[in-house]
């Protein structure tokens, strides 16, 4: 892209639309940002990339130039009816809401066995959309999505600090995240009221990094060890009704993953949760 910035009021303007707050429409204004977001896709000419929430078109035109074929999907129609007479040949329009969209049907249908997501979307939606791809096991072996600072810092957080916790610890059972950028509000028409982040979401790189711990296994452990973050591990074990451990066995739990006795849960990596799960199994 030559340009720096991208002007989404005038674009809006010449459509005769204003962006609609209940669906919380932010449209990206920074060139070099969408350029930081087609580069951590690492598209192919043989990828398919489904877009949520392609707004104005303008990441939409910059994939369709580096992947095979592109299904955006976007649920405000004044946009869609745009969008369908605007982008390139690759480009199919969906007008449809994401969280109503079988995106494994999607898949299936235009002859691909998987792709790759990208999605600057209203933040309300952003992390139910991540974990709709994680948990179903769609076909999806990269996503690149916009967050909310906040939640980009607790998906990435390490142990001890205040951001670590379920978030974090979800994320790195399905696969592997990683920060593209930090977006400040004025990158955005119309300003939004908090910072944002670009985040890749890689669940090829390794397959699934549960192995063989399933999630009945391993989401019970992290859920009691942070309800209540000042308790011990041992405490938050036993007081799990979904556990259904007394404390002399929580802490033989403990002593068999070979931990401290004392330890708390926010001081565990996931390989000591991997672990702990492990052995309650």
């Amino acid at each position: 892209m030559n340009k720096t910035h991208i002007n989404a009021r005038k674009i809006l303007a010449e459509h005769g639309l204003h962006p609609k707050k209940n669906l919380g429409q932010n449209f990206l204004t920074d060139a070099h940002v969408l350029d930081k977001i087609v580069a951590a896709a690492s598209l192919t000419p043989d990828d398919l990339v489904i877009e949520v929430g392609p707004g104005l078109g303008v990441l939409t035109a910059e994939l369709a130039r580096a992947a095979k074929k592109v299904v955006a999907i976007e649920i405000d129609t004044n946009l869609a009816d745009i969008l369908r007479d605007t982008v390139a040949p690759n480009v199919e329009i969906i007008n449809q809401d994401i969280l109503k969209t079988d995106l494994g049907e999607i898949i299936a249908k235009s002859g691909f066995s998987s792709a790759k997501l990208v999605a600057n979307l209203p933040y309300y939606i952003t992390t139910p959309i991540i974990f709709a791809v994680l948990e179903n096991s769609l076909p999806v072996d990269t996503m690149v999505v916009m967050v909310q600072k906040e939640v980009a810092d607790r998906m990435l957080a390490k142990p001890s600090t205040k951001a670590y916790g379920l978030l974090t610890l979800s994320i790195a059972y399905y696969g592997t995240a990683s920060l593209v950028a930090n977006v400040p509000p004025n990158c955005f028409f119309p300003r939004p009221d908090v910072h944002s982040s670009v985040v890749k979401i890689d669940t090829n790189s390794p397959p699934r990094r549960g192995g063989t711990v399933a999630p009945g296994w391993f989401f019970p452990i992290i859920k009691a060890a942070f309800a209540n973050r000042r308790k011990t591990l041992q405490n938050c074990l036993a007081a799990s009704a979904e556990l259904s451990l007394t404390k002399a066995a929580a802490a033989e739990l403990i002593a068999q993953a070979g931990l401290p006795e004392s330890v708390r849960g926010e001081a565990l990596s996931f390989e000591d949760f991997m672990r702990l799960a492990d052995v309650y199994k």
